[in-house]
């Protein structure tokens, strides 16, 4: 079977969805694995690493049209599915709440399309779970970058010339980023609050060290899958009201509220950030899904009338390529070897499986995914 990885053609996208460690644990199932030249340039895996491990290097990506195993990273284009090969198989990214039109076109292409994103939240699935590993990179980075910002240090100090007091962090979302966060932030000697709607949350901010912030919403839970639920515009008003006072003391403050699928829901507005203080940072970890802060630009850095610097970065995990693309590597990796069949040498989509049966979106043909087959019916 052989498989081929093309180089990421985004403007600012870092990662590569192959490492050389991962390479050599493909190859060592039996598939045969060539990558166009410059693969791993921008993430710190040079070509003679890939070399190394027994990959083999293409000028361009024209072989994308006879590999029977496609790896990505990019979102594809109509254009570029209809030059693979009928029958091939595409892992990658795939977005598709809010790419049909991709899904229509692997069926028309009789590609088998898995979308990354839609490997269920099990613990069968964690090591392929793509969000969680991306989202814990990027829960990380965006204490970094708002450190890198702010004009105060995080930690306390006692020095001769006084005492110098902690910055105050505060987290909103204590999911998989928002714990990375909440952990980082702490290292880095902050003094660190955090809020979640789930009850459940305060626990897991406590053992970090951190104090949970309580707001009264009445009674809340959560999905199957551990995400919060959508509040109703009452309770959304009274988590604004709480969280304003919290963010009116803060010098950094963290949205993690990036929901798969759906619009990210608006957590700070202008009212509330025009309470904050000049100097302090907002780092915005769902702008590529619309904000959670009223003012985020898309891949910019804002800064409002009084002094508040928003950072809108679509992909902050990709500004730490080298380990963002190890980790989303490796998901790949696990995946392929749950479904790789040894004796035949090659990969037997079991259709039974309850992986597959979440992130397989097209097969022969057809858009076979239940969600989006019922859509694009009904559509």
């Amino acid at each position: 079977m052989e498989g081929f990885i093309p180089k990421s053609k985004i403007h600012g996208e870092n990662r590569t969805a192959l490492t050389p460690d991962s390479a050599e644990k493909l190859i060592s199932l039996g598939l045969q694995l060539s990558a166009e030249s410059g693969l791993g340039d921008k993430s710190g895996y040079p070509d003679t690493d890939y070399n190394a491990k027994g990959v083999t290097l293409k000028a361009d990506d024209a072989s994308i049209s006879q590999a029977d195993l496609i790896l990505g990273l990019d979102l594809p284009t109509p254009e570029s599915i209809a030059k693979l090969k009928p029958g091939s198989l595409f892992v990658g990214y795939l977005d598709p709440f809010f790419n049909e039109d991709l899904l229509k076109a692997f069926a028309a292409a009789k590609v088998s399309a898995i979308s990354m994103e839609m490997i269920p939240r099990t613990t069968l699935a964690q090591k392929m779970d793509v969000l969680s590993s991306q989202m814990n990179v990027a829960g990380y980075y965006a204490v970094i970058k708002a450190a890198e910002r702010l004009n105060k240090i995080l930690p306390m100090m006692m020095t001769p010339a006084g005492t110098i007091s902690p910055s105050r962090v505060f987290v909103i979302g204590v999911g998989v980023a928002g714990l990375q966060a909440i952990a980082t932030a702490k290292r880095l000697g902050a003094r660190v609050e955090a809020f979640d709607t789930r009850p459940v949350a305060e626990e897991q901010v406590k053992s970090l060290g951190a104090k949970f912030v309580k707001i009264d919403l009445g009674e809340m839970s959560q999905t199957h899958q551990g995400y919060a639920m959508a509040l109703t515009p009452g309770q959304i008003e009274l988590q604004r009201q709480g969280m304003a006072k919290v963010c009116g003391q803060s010098d950094i403050v963290i949205t993690t509220a990036k929901l798969f699928g759906r619009k990210a829901p608006t957590l700070l507005t202008k009212d509330m950030i025009s309470g904050m203080k000049p100097g302090s940072v907002i780092v915005d970890l769902a702008a590529a899904g619309g904000g959670n802060v009223e003012g985020t630009v898309l891949n910019e850095e804002v800064v409002t009338d009084n002094g508040v610097v928003i950072i809108g970065n679509g992909t902050l995990e990709g500004e730490v390529p080298y380990h963002a693309s190890q980790v989303y590597a490796s998901n790949i990796y696990s995946l392929l070897e749950h479904f790789w069949d040894k004796e035949a040498g090659t990969i037997n989509l079991n259709f039974e499986d309850e992986i597959l049966q979440g992130c397989l979106m097209t097969h022969d043909g057809e858009v076979i995914h239940p969600t989006f087959k019922e859509k694009l019916a009904e559509a």
